[in-house]
């Protein structure tokens, strides 16, 4: 019998990062499950170890706190000795005009969505060398490729992931340890309800096509079993991205056209 996988979610309480957990527990992995909010965190561990008789461990974790970071990195390599799958899930939208938004809630979101993902990589990444094998899923987003109106903040947080994914990628070269950027599309969870909003005319809703959670979990575990440099979750943003890369102008009348109409309904 083999030896189940030790998964360290962060994020793990709601949305992709719950659906995560749930896809793991069926392949029978041992999960380290960490967000902010204990309470919901050991009401999912519980339904976990006793519908699929894994073993779990909760670790109040919010990512923005390095310090509880190092804590939840300490408590999984104590309880399991390993760490062969990291999931960077943790992470929230921030919406508004670039010159609307304030400079300190621009900190807190490349805080929380780029440093903490950073440190997390730094300290897991020795542990999965001296082991010869690993795998670190980074969660970005569609708009870390291609930005629009109001996404300014939070777009530049999801480039910044896409750089630290590939660099992080050439630099793992005969490590045995793998990392794969997931983009997911819009996704039907609590996020945009969540999300910081700092300009009055834009309500946060889904940009283009919508999927479920569960689909963004099956991609991450997938990418386990298959590593890839990245997964797109929509087909057609995928060429889209081909195509603004191709047609700049196109992409910048689009994104101004859209603009314009937002500012109608100001």
């Amino acid at each position: 019998m083999s030896t189940p996988l030790v998964v360290v979610i962060t994020g793990a309480s709601a949305g992709i990062g719950r659906a995560t957990a749930i896809r793991f527990a069926r392949e029978r992995a041992s999960l380290v499950l960490a967000a902010r909010s204990q309470e919901i965190l050991e009401q999912l561990a519980e339904n976990l170890e006793q519908r699929y008789e894994i073993e779990t461990l909760v670790v109040q974790c919010d990512v923005r706190n390095h310090k509880n970071i190092d804590s939840l990195i300490e408590a999984a390599i104590g309880k399991f000795g390993r760490i062969d799958v990291l999931v960077n899930n943790a992470g929230y939208g921030l919406y508004g005009r670039i010159e609307d938004t304030p400079e300190q809630a621009f900190r807190d979101v490349i805080e929380t969505n780029v440093l903490a993902v950073h440190h997390t990589i730094r300290l897991v990444l020795p542990h999965m060398r001296q082991q010869g094998s690993g795998h670190i899923v980074n969660v970005g987003s569609i708009v870390g490729k291609r930005s629009w109106p109001y996404h300014g903040a939070y777009a530049a947080s999801k480039f910044a992931l896409t750089g630290l994914t590939q660099a992080l990628r050439g630099e793992l070269a005969g490590s045995g340890v793998t990392t794969t950027l997931v983009l997911p599309a819009s996704t039907e969870t609590e996020f945009f309800a969540k999300a910081q909003t700092y300009s009055p005319e834009y309500a946060p809703a889904p940009l283009g096509p919508v999927q479920k959670p569960d689909q963004v979990a099956r991609t991450i575990v997938q990418s386990v079993r298959k590593p890839s440099p990245e997964q797109h979750l929509q087909p057609l943003m995928r060429i889209a991205h081909v195509l603004a890369d191709a047609f700049p102008g196109l992409t910048a009348l689009a994104s101004e056209i859209h603009y314009r109409l937002l500012q109608q309904h100001r």
